[in-house]
């Protein structure tokens, strides 16, 4: 069988985390699309791709690329998506979908007008024992939900001379905190649960008002600047931090924090879900084990193991219990399953992955906690 080819925009942190899940899927990545022809040569040869593209238009024309990952920073999404659906290719995209709803509802439209399947990389869904949480929760085993709460917390923004594009809101969108980790919490959540938010109540902080902005471009994540590096000093205009109040359509309750200046927490998400018959917790540090909180019987921690879990959370382990599975295993979950319906032809009615719908969602959940955060009240979806 010929092996499906696709091309990757974008060489930061996530775009080669992709390639090298699609190449663990025997996908082939045939190309690639830096911001600059220079950069892009220089990246394919270090990744070994074969071919460099010079445009968007280029990539486009491309009739051997059957598929587009999508990688690049926030304000690229929306024109990079848009030119590879109108090309008919198919996408998976990195959150957020677009820098704003409008934009947001256009791609959902144009993917379904053209036929193409489409993702959302919120990968974090791909984890075997949130799919067991899942399984649980919608399965009754934790009785009704009453409250669900959680953090997703880091550090890497903690210094006042730490420094990555997504501060800057022309190129991240008008939140930072929120749009950048806390949509995977609410995604996650939202998938585990089954439930639709209402109204939020959000406070958000920056703490660093002002930070020293280095004169030459730096790699994400690699930690406190280097003293010999220029800096300037730029105004911040985003939240290192916010607290969302969340009421569901269902009467239940939630809460999520979210920080960039938490020390120690490199990228800590967490939940914990409480219902009328038991709990269950979880945090993406530990990633294999389960908690699960009783009131009349001693708690449980369940290890990943695919002869314990339920058939929906062992299809995505690949490997047997006590061999551990993490972040870089999540794309290759989520992408195992898009590709399998690429194979096939054919765009599910119901995926089992999540499209461009949810990361629309996604947004429109962000515009209410933003509004929230600016009017010091709840509003409503």
């Amino acid at each position: 069988m010929e092996k499906i080819k696709v091309a990757i925009i974008g060489t930061g942190f996530i775009g080669p985390v992709h390639i090298e899940a699609l190449r663990r899927n025997d996908i082939e990545v045939a190309g690639l699309l830096d911001a600059n022809l220079e950069l892009t040569q220089k990246k394919a040869a270090e990744l070994g791709i074969p071919k460099a593209y010079a445009s968007i238009e280029e990539l486009a024309a491309d009739t051997q690329i059957v598929a587009v990952h999508v990688a690049t920073p926030n304000h690229l999404h929306y024109e990079h998506v848009k030119a590879a659906v109108l090309a008919g290719k198919h996408v998976i995209c990195e959150k957020p979908l677009a820098m704003d709803t409008a934009q947001g509802e256009e791609l959902v439209a144009l993917a379904k007008e053209k036929g193409v399947l489409n993702a959302v990389n919120f990968n974090l869904r791909f984890y075997p024992l949130s799919q067991e949480a899942k399984s649980r929760v919608q399965g009754g085993s934790l009785g009704d939900v009453f409250v669900v709460h959680g953090s997703y917390l880091q550090d890497w923004l903690l210094y006042e001379t730490d420094w990555n594009w997504r501060l800057q809101p022309e190129f991240s969108g008008n939140m930072r905190a929120i749009a950048d980790v806390g949509s995977h919490w609410l995604d996650l959540t939202t998938f585990i649960t089954g439930k639709k938010i209402e109204s939020v109540f959000a406070d958000f902080k920056t703490f660093h008002p002002i930070r020293q902005k280095p004169k030459k471009a730096v790699e994400t994540y690699t930690g406190k600047l280097e003293t010999a590096i220029e800096t300037e000093p730029q105004p911040i205009n985003t939240e290192d931090y916010a607290t969302v109040l969340i009421r569901y359509s269902d009467g239940s309750r939630g809460a999520l924090t979210v920080s960039q200046v938490s020390a120690g927490r490199k990228n800590r998400l967490s939940y914990e879900i409480d219902g009328s018959k038991s709990s269950l917790a979880w945090n993406s540090e530990s990633p294999n084990e389960l908690w699960i909180g009783e009131r009349s019987a001693p708690n449980q921690i369940l290890l990943k193991d695919p002869s314990l879990l339920s058939p929906e959370a062992a299809a995505i382990s690949s490997y047997p219990g006590g061999h551990n599975e993490g972040f870089p295993d999540t794309l290759k979950q989520l992408q195992k399953k898009f590709y399998a319906h690429v194979r096939a032809g054919v765009v599910p009615e119901k995926p089992d992955y999540p499209t461009f719908a949810d990361g629309l969602y996604m947004l429109k959940v962000g515009d209410a906690i933003f509004a929230s955060a600016h009017s010091d009240k709840w509003v409503n979806l």
